[in-house]
């Protein structure tokens, strides 16, 4: 099996060291393995899209934007 180095900062590799009963190399791998269906899923999705790369851009901005006032009108 392939290996791979991953780097951390000190304070989350303190906090793993407190819970050495966890895997963490079983904790990675299902999160890259997570990460891996969604870009699948993604690219399955988008293979099938008419929107161009701007027309993608700009209904992000709008989705954000929308996000933004959503988020804004519960903090008041």
């Amino acid at each position: 099996m392939p290996i791979i180095t991953l780097s951390i900062p000190e304070d989350m590799k303190k906090k793993m060291e407190s819970a050495k009963e966890i895997n963490w190399s079983e904790v990675a791998r299902q999160a890259i393995s997570e990460k891996l269906e969604q870009i699948n899923l993604l690219k399955e999705i988008t293979k099938k899209s008419k929107l161009t790369e701007k027309d993608a851009i700009e209904l992000g901005r709008k989705i954000n934007k929308s996000m933004h006032r959503k988020y804004k009108e519960r903090e008041t």
